[in-house]
């Protein structure tokens, strides 16, 4: 995920200020300032992934004072398609969390960037090595005629929390789990029979209802993991939760589940 760095931006780290970053900063961000997000995002990346084709990534935001988020963007610089995961927060929170299996090509520098309500963007950054395995690449794990059939399929769990349920209690939070069944294919893998390339289909968007309103939209990429797992916060007071599935090649699937007051 070329103008010169903005002033404010500090990186601990002048190898990851990538030329991919900067390109894809000056895209979605173009002439505004990305402020030091390392007192805003506690991100969370392995510094060597075990697998390339299923590597969990995830972070903890919190707004400034008085502030609240609205939009959470996930970039995976030197992935084919670097914006990887964009959560975009219809009911803007003062506290989210994400956790989600993402395919990671090559060794990447990881960037989140969270924007404010009031237009503010903050950024952090981390590192994945990888085995060099080019997993947007390699072939579906799965049967495809299996994965067509189970396609869309999702399993919706709660928890009390974000993996510190006594931290999670303190924040107001519970964890939303969504297991989603798809091949997330990325148009760069050959059908190993053929030797064709499989036309690229992956999970467009997934539209998040928490008590019959809109809360979040996730949108996903060629990034997301074959079979992925996205997890978010959602306020601890939930008592029903509904999520939409819709992929590009305009599959719609939906699943709810009804949880247990506290």
């Amino acid at each position: 995920m070329r103008l010169l760095l903005a002033a404010a931006l500090l990186w601990p780290a002048p190898v990851l200020a990538s030329e991919a970053w900067e390109s894809v900063r000056d895209q979605l961000y173009p002439g505004r300032v990305l402020q030091d997000g390392g007192a805003v995002i506690a991100l969370d990346v392995p510094y060597r992934t075990p697998d390339d084709a299923r590597t969990q990534m995830a972070a903890r935001i919190r707004a400034p004072e008085g502030l609240r988020l609205g939009e959470v963007t996930v970039v995976l610089d030197e992935n084919p398609m670097p914006v990887s995961a964009v959560f975009t927060l219809d009911a803007p929170q003062e506290r989210f969390f994400f956790d989600v299996t993402m395919r990671v090509n090559g060794p990447t520098p990881v960037h989140v960037v969270a924007e404010t309500t009031d237009g503010q963007l903050f950024v952090t950054e981390g590192y994945v090595k990888t085995s060099g395995q080019g997993a947007c690449a390699a072939p579906p794990g799965t049967d495809p005629k299996l994965a067509l059939a189970s396609l869309g399929r999702m399993e919706l769990s709660v928890d009390g929390g974000t993996g510190d349920t006594l931290a999670a209690l303190r924040a107001r939070v519970r964890r939303l789990d969504i297991d989603l069944s798809h091949p997330s294919l990325s148009g760069m893998q050959k059908d190993q029979i053929t030797l064709l390339f499989i036309p690229m289909r992956y999970v467009e968007t997934l539209d998040v209802e928490l008590d019959g309103a809109a809360y979040a939209t996730v949108t996903g990429s060629i990034s997301l993991s074959e079979d992925p797992r996205v997890s978010l916060s959602v306020p601890l007071r939930t008592q029903s939760v509904a999520v939409t599935m819709t992929d590009t090649d305009g599959t719609v699937t939906r699943a709810g589940k009804d949880l247990p007051g506290f």
